[in-house]
């Protein structure tokens, strides 16, 4: 037995929240009858229609690494035609994939698609405690007092404030004022990095997500490519 809204969400209708929301407005029949509690739980052989419409077979589960390049959004549609993620994988997947998670325009790096909300949830809920890895040019006179700054806490401009992340390291020390630091971190706050190393009176010049939990970007991926996870690499992100 499964709850509606994920039989909807398997079958490629729309997105579990999206999907809640088509129950709750009384577009969905099950079994000849209205149903408009998402929660509410059917077998997988139950006759569902949506506006009408019979509901096809499951999507086979597909999960896609992508490369997002800065300046793409990682969404499916922008209203003001911005590039988006879709339009790097337009026409070449049949299933409806979703972005699991988020990078911020200007950042670049591994983001990935899937139609498996079990895995998204896992990967993306804070409890999993995923640990992501971003690697970041950023410019200003360094100290090792900014790196006591960046492994927080930080308060954001919300008022939230980060855990403390012992996750960063400086990876490089450049003569132009410039350093290249390593981030791991287990929360993703909406331009947290950014937020951090503005406290440290850094500034970003580049920022690049290059692992989540144990599976790393590759060397010779470029940035708009994508490509299908095998079941060793979907198997590091349990």
């Amino acid at each position: 037995m499964e709850r509606l809204q994920n039989i909807l969400a398997k079958a490629g209708v729309a997105s579990r929240r999206e999907a809640a929301r088509i129950v709750a407005a009384g577009r969905v029949v099950v079994n000849g009858k209205i149903v408009v509690e998402p929660g509410a739980r059917f077998d997988e052989s139950a006759r569902v229609l949506v506006d009408g419409k019979r509901i096809g077979p499951r999507e086979r589960l597909r999960t896609i690494m992508v490369y997002k390049p800065a300046g793409v959004l990682s969404t499916m549609k922008d209203p003001f035609g911005g590039r988006t993620l879709a339009g790097l994988v337009a026409g070449a997947c049949a299933e409806r994939l979703v972005p699991v998670g988020r990078l911020d325009k200007d950042s670049e790096g591994m983001i990935l698609m899937s139609n498996d909300g079990a895995l998204a949830l896992r990967l993306t809920h804070p409890r999993y405690e995923h640990v992501k890895t971003y690697v970041v040019k950023a410019a200003g006179k360094w100290s090792e007092d900014k790196l006591r700054i960046l492994r927080g806490p930080v308060q954001m401009p919300d008022g939230y404030v980060t855990r403390p992340a012992a996750g960063v390291r400086v990876l490089a020390e450049r003569e132009d004022n410039t350093t290249i630091l390593e981030f791991k971190l287990c929360e993703g706050r909406k331009r947290q990095i950014r937020y951090m190393c503005s406290a440290a009176h850094l500034v970003v010049l580049s920022l690049k997500r290059t692992a989540i939990g144990a599976l790393t970007l590759p060397r010779d991926m470029r940035p708009g490519e994508w490509r299908e996870l095998d079941g060793s690499e979907l198997r590091l992100l349990v």
